[in-house]
């Protein structure tokens, strides 16, 4: 499974970004799958943000529900992040991940991860 995320970069309190995850390779081995965003320092636990499953349901973190929505668009497989309101705790590394089978914040529920994207937000 191979990963293209981009949309990071530096931005102001108050300000927008939209992440986006090109998702090539992966095949579901259920009827449902769910696609995830992720966010942590390097090399360290991941903390989930949002997830979304092939039903369209979806889940967030307390921290940025109201400022966050996550999207899909499976003609492109692609996974989008749209982050409005953006406050300097959302500074990390933004990981895009696939393949849980329910629909969770889990680390542990999703096999297969991309690079990661850089969200610097100053104030």
């Amino acid at each position: 499974v191979q990963f293209g995320e981009s949309g990071g970069g530096s931005v102001r309190t108050g300000e927008s970004l939209r992440l986006s995850c090109v998702v090539s390779g992966f095949r579901s081995t259920y009827g449902y799958h769910c696609m995830g965003w992720f966010r942590g320092p390097p090399g360290k636990e991941r903390k989930g943000v949002a997830a979304i499953g092939s039903d369209g349901r979806m889940i967030y973190a307390d921290s940025v529900k109201g400022r966050f929505t996550i999207s899909r668009d499976n003609a492109k497989n692609t996974l989008y992040l749209d982050m409005t309101n953006l406050k300097p705790d959302d500074t990390a590394i933004y990981y895009c991940a696939a393949g849980a089978t329910w629909l969770m914040l889990g680390e542990s529920a999703y096999p297969n991860w991309g690079q990661g994207t850089q969200v610097t937000v100053s104030s």
